[in-house]
């Protein structure tokens, strides 16, 4: 059977469907790169935002037209709306993300054990959705009450992937040829809280960097408040990236209390500070929010102050979206689309410009490169674009295809939204 797997959202999506695929090639079933003739399309939607949920269920439209023959819809969006996931075209099934891990097994009536054996080696999505790098699913679920997140509700509670399970799955990635792995979770930072005995993040990643030849380890987001005194030491290693994101939200402390956020702007910036005092040339990366309930003008340009003093590497702008069943939604004070627009553009010239001052200070040094794409050019050789460890985005010439392949670069010199290099 022929199976098409698409996803929207977060890395943890991807990591899912990552999963999925492995498992459907042991059931003896083939992935491919398009809906268009396959016999199953498996969609992993996204509801954080309304803008993602309209995603989802135009990534299943999409899959009808184009002539998938069974359409399965699962992920956030399809647990927290299934009787409309179940009334778009083509739909036949809805699995709800508590039972994402028997989608495979219950579609094809597969006692669990089918897939008890040692995970295949990965081997990165056709299609679209291809990724050199690995993403390993380690945790999922979320016990905070951010008061505009609906993920809790479409995830349950924070829930760890044992030890023994992750050292598997990163090895099955190392044995398919993966150069880097990317650890993801809802709420990463509390992973092995809820083992026995208790663990911490600090203990996988010591345990995936001595027991695993893993070439570059990086982690997806963080939160702030989870982070202990201890833990950036961990940098000692070069394998671990020197990237962090750290979603902030806001640099108010107003609005992050009725955010229901456990930090402060200050503890933030401390936060920031102490990574940078440990792991050399790190790039911080962190989420904004725009017109958050009852977010006043004096209230945003403290934010706006704040991403003026920390210089972040990057950041993710949203316009604030209100998710029915968060406490959020129920606000008084929703601050006008309008004004939510104007203060989003304000946040993505604030962070185009540290992004660009960040990728200037590597003008003219060498780093590692991993090539994620490899496109020929029609006056031959090939047009390179990867990223380095401090997810500085690189392109370079190359004679032959570079894909998947580790090279030290010289950057010479900026790009709109990248550097451009030569491989030395």
């Amino acid at each position: 059977m022929k199976i098409f797997l698409d996803t929207i959202g977060c890395r943890l999506n991807q990591a899912e469907i990552e999963t999925l695929a492995r498992q459907f090639r042991m059931a003896g079933h083939e992935i491919v790169a398009s809906a268009a003739g396959a016999d199953l399309a498996v969609v992993n939607t996204c509801t954080v935002t309304g803008q993602a949920a309209a995603d989802s269920r135009g990534r299943i439209r999409q899959a009808a037209r184009l002539g998938a023959g069974r359409i399965v819809a699962t992920g956030c969006w399809a647990t927290l709306e299934p009787g409309a996931a179940a009334a778009l075209p083509g739909v036949t099934a809805v699995v709800a993300n508590l039972h994402k891990e028997s989608l495979v097994p219950d579609l094809f009536r597969l006692p669990p054990e089918t897939f008890a054996r040692e995970p295949l080696a990965r081997r990165p999505l056709p299609g679209q959705r291809a990724r050199t790098r690995a993403f390993i699913k380690v945790q999922d679920g979320c016990d905070n009450a951010c008061t505009f997140c609906i993920t809790t509700v479409a995830r349950g509670v924070s829930r760890s992937i044992p030890l023994a399970a992750v050292l598997a799955d990163v090895q099955a990635a190392l044995d398919g040829g993966t150069q880097e792995v990317v650890l993801t979770g809802v709420h990463l930072g509390t992973w092995g809280r809820d083992l026995g005995p208790s663990q911490r993040l600090p203990d996988l990643v010591s345990a995936l960097l001595a027991r695993t030849p893993v070439a570059r380890l990086r982690l997806s987001s963080l939160e702030p408040w989870d982070l202990e005194a201890d833990f950036f030491g961990l940098w000692k290693d070069e394998r671990l990236c020197p990237h962090l994101h750290l979603p902030l939200q806001s640099g108010s402390a107003a609005v992050l209390r009725r955010m229901g956020r456990k930090t402060t702007p200050a503890d933030y910036a401390g936060l920031v500070a102490a990574a940078r005092t440990a792991i050399s040339d790190v790039a911080i990366t962190t989420d904004v929010i725009a017109g958050f309930p009852g977010e006043s003008e004096a209230e945003f340009a403290e934010t706006l102050d704040l991403l003026g003093r920390l210089d972040f590497a990057g950041g993710h702008v949203f316009p604030y979206s209100a998710r029915p069943g968060t406490a959020a939604a129920r606000m008084g004070g929703q601050v006008a689309h309008p004004v939510r627009r104007q203060r989003s553009a304000a946040l993505r010239e604030a962070f185009r410009l540290s992004a660009a001052a960040y990728r200037q200070r590597f003008v003219g040094r060498s780093l590692p490169v991993l090539w994620e794409s490899a496109r020929q050019r029609d006056e031959g050789g090939w047009q390179l674009e990867g990223l380095t460890g401090n997810y500085l985005r690189v392109t370079a010439f190359a004679s032959t295809s570079r894909w998947n392949m580790l090279d030290r670069v010289r950057l010479d010199g900026l790009a709109e939204t990248c550097l451009s290099g030569t491989i030395q």
